[in-house]
C-alpha cells in the first residue's frame, strides 16, 4: 500500500511540474505571437500576463465546486489544457487576417487556458489532502510548480522558439500535457472511473495534436501567405524576432515581426539617404560603426568609399546577420557586404556593447527598428546617446533613422530633440521612400561646427542622393510638431508618442 501510494503521489507531483511548464509555455507563446502580429511587445506581454494570472485566479476559485470524481476531472482538464493550449497558436495564426475581433479571440484563449491551469493545482491538492500532511503537500506542490515555470522560461527563448518555432512549441507542449493524461489513465486505472473512455479521449486528443504538428509548417506557410499576400521564400523564428522574406515579381520584401523592413525596389533610397550625408560630411572615415542594420544594406553603401578602412556592425540577432551573409538572393542585394574583409559583425546588445567598448569611431550609422516598444525605445534615449558620445572621435558624425516626420511627427522630433541634448550640432532631414512614404533622419556633429552642406568626399553612381543636403532639409507645416519632451530611460515618452501616432493608421 505504501509503495502504491508513493507512486501515486510522485506521479501527481510530476503532473504539477508538467502543468507549470506547459502553462507558462502557452502564456509565452501567446505573448510572443501577439507581439509578432500586433506589435508593442511590452504592452502585449503585460496584458497577456495580467489576463493569464487573473484567469488562473478564476480557475482556482471555481475549483472548490469540483468535489466529485476529482481524479477523473483532473485528467479531463489535463486533456483540455493540452488541446486548447496546443492548438492556440494554430488558431491565432489562421484567424489573424480573417477575423475582425482578433484580440478578443486571443485573450479568450488565454483566459480559458489560464482558468484550466488554475483549476488543476487546487484540484490536485484536494486529491492529495487526505494522504499527505498539509505542510508537505503545500511545499511539494509549489516546489514542483515553480521549478516547472523556471524550466519553461529558460527553454522558451534559448531552445524552443529557435528549434520548433511558435506554432511547433505550443503543439509539442500540448502533446506533453496530453501524454501526462494518457500516463495517468494507464498507471492509475484502479483509481479512475470510466477509464476506457478517458483513455480514448486522451489518445484521440494526442493524435489530433500530432497530426496538426506534422502539418504545422504547411499551416504556417498558408497563414503567413494570407498575412503577407505574397510568395514567402524564407521564414525563420529567432530568439528575438520572426523573419519573413517574400517575393512578388521583381520585388523582394523583408518583414520582421510582421513589420516591413525594406522592399528591394526602393530600399536604395532609404539607405543612400541614411549613409551618404554622414560619410560625405565627416572629416575622417577610417572607422565606421553601424548599429542595427543586420541586412548589410547600409554597410554596402559605406563600402563604396575607398578611404573607409574598417566597419563594425553591431546587431543583436545572429539569425538576421547569418541570413544576409549566406542567402544567395540577399547577398546580391547587399553586394556580399557582410563578408567583406573590412567588416566585423558582432551579435551584441548595442546598449550594453556601447558601454563596454574601448574603440572610437569617426562615423556612426544608427539603423535600429522603430521605437515600437521599450526595449527599442531605450536605444533612442538621452542615456544611449550620451554613451554613444563617449566612443566617438572628436570630429565624428552620427546619423540616426528617426521614423516618419509625416506619419509620426512627435516621434520624429522627440528623437531629434533628445539628440540635441547630447550633441553640439544636430540637424534633421527626410527622403521619400515609396514603400514607407516620407522617412526621416537626424544627423549630429560631435565636436565641431560645420555647414551641413559640406562635402568632403563623394562617390559616383548613386541612384538617389545627390550630395545637396539642403534639398532634403525642408519640412512642411504638416511635418512639424512642438512641445515635445526628451526621451529618457525613466519615462520612455518616445514609445508612447510612437504608439499614439502609428496606432491611428
Amino acid at each position: 500500500m505504501g509503495k502504491n501510494f508513493l507512486k501515486f503521489e510522485y506521479l501527481l507531483l510530476f503532473a504539477v511540474f508538467t502543468i507549470a511548464t506547459c502553462g507558462l509555455v502557452y502564456e509565452l507563446v501567446a505573448g510572443t505571437l501577439a507581439s509578432y502580429l500586433l506589435g508593442d511587445s511590452v504592452k502585449q506581454f503585460s496584458f497577456i500576463i495580467g489576463v493569464y494570472l487573473f484567469s488562473m485566479g478564476v480557475g482556482s476559485y471555481f475549483s472548490k465546486f469540483l468535489t466529485k470524481n476529482m481524479l477523473n476531472t483532473f485528467v479531463e482538464i489535463e486533456i483540455l489544457v493540452g488541446l486548447i493550449g496546443g492548438l492556440s497558436s494554430v488558431v491565432l495564426f489562421l484567424l489573424f487576417e480573417s477575423v475582425y475581433s482578433f484580440q478578443f479571440i486571443l485573450y479568450l484563449l488565454v483566459f480559458v487556458t489560464g482558468c484550466l491551469v488554475g483549476l488543476e493545482i487546487p484540484l490536485l491538492m484536494n486529491i492529495l489532502k487526505d494522504k499527505v500532511q498539509f505542510r508537505d503537500l503545500v511545499s511539494n506542490v509549489f516546489t514542483f510548480d515553480y521549478i516547472g515555470a523556471l524550466l519553461a522560461s529558460i527553454l522558451f527563448p534559448l531552445v524552443l522558439v529557435p528549434k520548433l518555432g511558435i506554432m511547433g512549441t505550443s503543439l509539442f507542449f500540448g502533446m506533453i500535457n496530453v501524454s501526462i493524461a494518457i500516463a495517468l489513465c494507464f498507471l492509475l486505472k484502479s483509481e479512475l472511473k470510466s477509464v476506457y473512455l478517458l483513455r480514448t479521449k486522451a489518445i484521440g486528443a494526442f493524435l489530433i495534436l500530432f497530426v496538426v504538428y506534422l502539418f504545422s509548417n504547411s499551416i504556417l506557410s498558408y497563414s503567413e501567405g494570407k498575412l503577407y499576400g505574397e510568395n514567402i521564400i524564407y521564414s525563420n523564428s529567432t530568439p528575438y524576432q520572426r523573419i519573413v522574406l517574400t517575393h512578388n515579381k521583381s520585388d523582394y520584401r523583408l518583414y520582421l515581426n510582421n513589420n516591413l523592413q525594406f522592399s528591394s525596389t526602393d530600399e536604395y533610397r532609404y539607405h543612400e539617404a541614411l549613409v551618404h550625408p554622414a560619410i560625405s560630411m565627416a572629416k575622417r572615415v577610417d572607422n565606421v560603426l553601424v548599429l542595427g542594420g543586420g541586412d548589410g544594406l547600409a554597410v554596402r553603401e559605406i563600402l563604396k568609399y575607398k578611404d573607409v578602412k574598417h566597419v563594425t556592425l553591431v546587431d543583436l540577432d545572429e539569425g538576421m546577420t547569418k541570413m544576409f551573409q549566406t542567402n544567395s538572393v540577399l547577398t546580391k542585394f547587399n553586394q556580399n557586404s557582410l563578408n567583406n574583409a573590412k567588416v566585423e559583425v558582432l551579435n551584441k546588445d548595442a546598449f550594453v556593447w556601447a558601454k563596454n567598448t574601448k574603440k572610437q569611431y569617426d562615423v556612426v550609422v544608427v539603423d535600429f527598428p522603430d521605437p515600437s516598444n521599450y526595449s527599442l525605445g531605450k536605444l533612442y534615449s538621452w542615456s544611449f546617446y550620451s554613451t554613444l558620445k563617449q566612443i566617438l572621435t572628436p570630429d565624428a558624425v552620427v546619423v540616426v533613422q528617426t521614423t516618419s516626420p509625416y506619419f509620426a511627427p512627435k516621434s520624429f522630433w522627440c528623437i531629434n530633440k533628445t539628440m540635441m541634448e547630447v550633441f553640439p550640432q544636430v540637424d534633421a532631414y527626410h527622403a521619400y521612400v515609396p514603400s514607407f512614404g516620407e522617412w526621416g533622419f537626424s544627423i549630429a556633429m560631435n565636436g565641431f561646427q560645420t555647414n551641413f552642406n559640406t562635402v568632403n568626399r563623394q562617390v559616383e553612381g548613386l541612384r538617389f542622393y545627390n550630395y545637396q543636403f539642403y534639398k532634403f532639409n525642408y519640412f512642411a507645416k504638416d511635418m512639424i510638431s512642438k512641445d515635445i519632451e526628451i526621451n529618457r530611460l525613466d519615462n520612455q515618452i518616445l514609445v508612447r508618442y510612437f504608439d499614439e501616432e502609428w496606432g491611428k493608421l
